[in-house]
């Protein structure tokens, strides 16, 4: 059997184009680990499609991963360990909350520092967080304040914690 020397050279190419290609999505997918980071953990009430891997934020910057995710049997809360880059030391009063990147991008877990002057040990837990509000508690919280009436006083429990009053 007789191969012909264009089909080897153009296999050649094929690989070396395959190649790159998975060389280029691995460097452009961020799958790197934290390395050298401390775990901390966080408790929410319900996490939204966050999913391991997803990035931890601060200012618009990834400063970490979430590393796991677990059911609290005692009070059925999620839990999430967030694994934080080692030069990044959390203020004990840092908030979590987990946001969406866009109505089609992914979760990711936003951290806004405090100003408290100790700091989260590794290990630590996150005290303050935000649990995840999807579109649709957005829009049922519109519907349900722009179908009440007007002279009855205004039910304040079912704005957002940070809304103004």
């Amino acid at each position: 059997m007789k191969r012909n020397p264009i089909e080897t050279v153009l296999g050649a190419v094929v690989l070396l184009v395959a190649g790159m290609f998975l060389a280029f999505a691995y460097s452009t997918a961020s799958i790197k680990s934290v390395a050298g980071g401390y775990q901390v953990t966080a408790d929410f009430l319900k996490v939204g499609g966050l999913t391991r891997g997803s990035d931890v934020r601060m200012s618009g910057i990834t400063i970490g991963r979430v590393s796991d995710q677990q059911l609290d049997p005692q009070s059925f809360t999620a839990r999430v360990v967030m694994t934080i880059r080692s030069d990044v030391k959390l203020p004990t009063d840092t908030e979590a909350a987990i946001v969406g990147d866009g109505l089609m991008g992914g979760k990711y877990v936003n951290l806004v520092p405090g100003q408290a002057s100790d700091r989260i040990p590794a290990g630590g837990k996150i005290v303050r967080a935000r649990d995840f509000q999807s579109l649709e508690d957005l829009v049922g919280q519109i519907i349900f304040l722009a179908t009440q009436d007007p002279s009855k006083p205004a039910d304040t429990t079912a704005l957002p914690q940070d809304a103004p009053q």
